[in-house]
């Protein structure tokens, strides 16, 4: 599916974590074409108000939202069932909804005279929620024709971060669980291709969100305007070449960041022989 998409209906989107920080500045966008949002978020004070705000500046558009916690497979099946009952598809998917590590990591704490548990909070929302996420949006795509122009069903896009790429000392497992979305969305791109869905992931930098444990944070940043995500959700779903592709917000700009190099031709050979035997 596509923005040029011969489709007649307005396309159904689902955004989790669609009630706060990157989430809006997506429904925002979907609003601001008419489509249908479904806002899937723990968050229901500002879930309804993003809903009213929102769907006041944008008439033409319609919005829910849901109450759901993204690491509860029961919450969220349910969620998509009822998205895909209530408005007969499911689109797009924005596997969005993400928590940082809210100051100090557990995992840093290297001095302590016993060693505390590692706080997990963060993996299982940014990682495990987006794995459910996905499963269950591919799910639901699946079930549309393909679109007669392009051949896609529809689009799933991952919020990670360029802590996912760079190392990001300060939250370990924040950087983990965002590395952990690039690599789940680098190795289902040819899985998903081969029923027509396309997936993506999103890299951003530096933008303001409710992710961090102060806004005072953002004063000592260089901070990347939310025009340039919106820049590069249209990229990803617009354009019906991309797939498997990690798109780097920084700045004005969007980079898609291939994957490294096979160090040689032994480990090329290797990987493609796990992909045609199908198991590992």
């Amino acid at each position: 599916m596509t923005d040029n998409s011969t489709q007649t209906r307005p396309l159904s989107v689902i955004v989790t974590g669609g009630s706060s920080g990157l989430g809006v500045t997506m429904t925002k966008y979907f609003a601001s074409l008419g489509y249908i949002v479904s806002i899937l978020d723990v968050n229901t004070s500002l879930g309804h108000k993003v809903v009213t705000d929102i769907g006041t500046e944008y008439p033409q558009s319609t919005i829910s939202f849901k109450r759901v916690d993204v690491t509860s497979w029961s919450d969220l099946a349910t969620a998509f069932r009822e998205v895909y009952q209530s408005r007969g598809a499911v689109d797009i998917v924005m596997a969005n909804a993400g928590i940082s590590e809210q100051g100090a990591s557990s995992l840093t704490l290297v001095d302590e005279d016993e060693p505390s548990q590692p706080r997990l909070r963060t993996l299982d929302v940014n990682l495990t929620g987006v794995i459910y996420t996905v499963k269950l949006g591919a799910h639901y795509i699946k079930k549309n024709q393909p679109d007669p122009t392009t051949g896609s069903r529809g689009t799933i896009i991952c919020t990670a971060s360029n802590a996912g790429l760079y190392p990001f000392p300060v939250a370990p497992i924040y950087a983990a669980s965002k590395a952990g979305v690039i690599g789940l969305v680098r190795s289902l791109a040819r899985v998903l291709e081969r029923v027509n869905i396309r997936i993506n992931a999103l890299a951003p930098a530096v933008l303001e969100s409710g992710l961090a444990p102060s806004k005072a944070l953002f004063e000592e940043m260089i901070v990347t305007p939310q025009e340039t995500l919106v820049k590069g959700i249209a990229q990803l779903v617009g354009d019906p070449n991309i797939t498997g592709a990690v798109a780097e917000i920084h700045g004005d700009n969007v980079t898609m960041r291939p994957p490294p190099e096979y160090v040689d031709e032994a480990t090329h050979a290797n990987l493609e022989t796990f992909w045609k035997l199908g198991v590992a």
